[in-house]
């Protein structure tokens, strides 16, 4: 029966059976044929078309140069990786560790990257010998079934069992859930309502939380070139990535020349009427984002809204005026709209930093442009975010960029702020278990002086 998920399942587990306990050699070929087969041009091409044209979201260009991206930068960040059998010993301390795959993983899939999500958790979950049931978003379930289907076909090519991947051809909240029930963990990339849900389901669960990127510009850049830089980043895939910037916090004394800098990459500042327009057609409810600007250029946003501005319009630009539900700008948007604030004190702006944050955004990221690492250091005290990008755009580091280690990924861990248990880019990491084997070493039990030494030399034994 088709999408049988009992079914499906024992497959997914014949297939781990089979793979348990294969070398890192035979693994690690069967990964590089499944990115050799992602990244091709043709591939890529045929998988963002099939992701924007279902899903209404993103740029095509942009999907192709990301799937390339993502693909070829998670199997870099694999390179020399040991994930089978023994793979460390520690003779003075006595430990071997053995790396074990998990089992069969449920992965569910959003509609903003219904592909190249697929492909980053595919070759982790290869690399690590587990088996994977992609779940995927109502609008996309073929753009997420193709990408199995490039899998499936490299795997048949190098001799591995293909139901190592497999994808729900028609997809429900109820197939998801028992998905989710049934494996013996589950991945998800979604907003922040998914992580109950998923949560619910009663296994292992990797999740990620709510983007609401804070960009904080101070006096001492190039102003042109963050302009350019931060207009590059804020556009890529419009808006549809959760690690694109949604405010910019700008320092009073460069405030209306970074404006300036802005308005010449393309941006246009709304005025107070024209804001309450865009407020009204992006959350019509008062509070529920309207989805039909969700990743749509800046000048269908303006016409949907009835706004006249430019035909080059790039983003479209608003003044944050207050923190919270009462005002929805300073929360994430998932579109080019950009929400601006002025600041003149560095401390002040991160007190309203983690305002901003805890209203939204949480545990994922912000953004630094500065040349002053005293701030650099502080923000990274204070943030509770798990990445801060400095001196770059957010979008081309935050998930894996070839000027950043942040790791490659689609999934996004934003820690115990947002209800998730990585803090992490999920990727090959958080799909093993590890055995530690325990032999003999001489005696090591310490001394007082060893454990207590500093505390006794102050206050003695007494």
């Amino acid at each position: 029966m088709e999408d049988n998920i009992k079914v499906m399942y024992e497959k997914a587990r014949v297939a781990f059976a089979t793979v348990e306990f294969w070398s890192q050699e035979k693994v690690d070929e069967m990964v590089l044929a499944v990115g050799w087969e992602l990244q091709k041009k043709e591939t890529a091409e045929e998988l963002a078309r099939l992701a924007v044209e279902l899903s209404g979201l993103g740029v095509y260009e942009d999907k192709v140069h990301k799937i390339g991206t993502k693909v070829r930068g998670t199997l870099y960040d694999q390179i020399g990786i040991k994930t089978c059998g023994l793979v460390s010993e520690d003779k003075a301390k006595g430990i071997r560790t053995y790396a074990k795959p998990i089992g069969v993983i449920a992965n569910v899939v959003p509609c903003t990257n219904p592909e190249s999500t697929v492909c980053c958790i595919a070759l982790g979950t290869l690399k690590t010998r587990n088996a994977i049931i992609c779940s995927p978003h109502p609008r996309t379930e073929m753009a997420t079934y193709t990408t199995v289907e490039h899998i499936r076909k490299a795997l048949a090519k190098v001799g591995a069992p293909v139901d190592l991947v497999q994808c729900i051809r028609h997809t429900s909240n109820e197939k998801t859930q028992e998905l989710m029930a049934n494996c013996d963990y589950a991945v998800a990339t979604g907003g922040a309502a998914l992580v109950k849900v998923v949560y619910a389901a009663g296994v292992p669960a990797q999740t990620v939380g709510a983007g609401n990127v804070i960009s904080i510009v101070d006096s001492t850049v190039d102003i042109p070139t963050v302009a350019a830089k931060l207009k590059k980043s804020k556009i890529a895939n419009n808006a549809a990535s959760c690690s694109s910037e949604n405010a910019i916090a700008i320092e009073e004394s460069i405030f209306d020349k970074m404006i300036a800098a802005l308005k010449a990459e393309g941006g246009y500042m709304c005025s107070t009427e024209e804001r309450e327009i865009l407020r009204k057609a992006m959350w019509p409810d008062g509070h529920t984002l309207n989805r039909d600007i969700v990743a749509k250029s800046s000048v269908y946003i303006a016409e949907l809204a009835g706004l006249k501005v430019p035909a080059d319009t790039k983003i479209l630009m608003v003044m944050g005026e207050k923190i919270g539900r009462e005002d929805r700008f300073s929360g994430e948007k998932l579109s080019p709209v950009l929400t601006v604030w002025k600041w003149n004190d560095f401390d002040e702006m991160l007190d309203r930093m983690e305002k901003i944050l805890k209203f939204s955004g949480e545990g994922h990221s912000v953004n630094i442009q500065t040349k002053i690492d005293e701030r650099i250091h502080k923000i990274g005290l204070r943030a509770n975010v798990s990445r801060i990008v400095c001196n770059m755009g957010h979008t081309e580091a935050n998930s894996g960029g070839w000027t950043s280690y942040l790791g490659f990924t689609d999934t996004l861990g934003c820690g115990t702020w947002a209800g998730n248990i990585s803090c992490e880019n999920i990727n090959w990491k958080q799909f093993l278990m590890y055995t530690r084997v325990a032999t003999p070493i001489a005696d090591y039990q310490p001394s007082d002086d060893v454990l207590f030494g500093s505390y006794l030399k102050k206050y003695g034994k007494d």
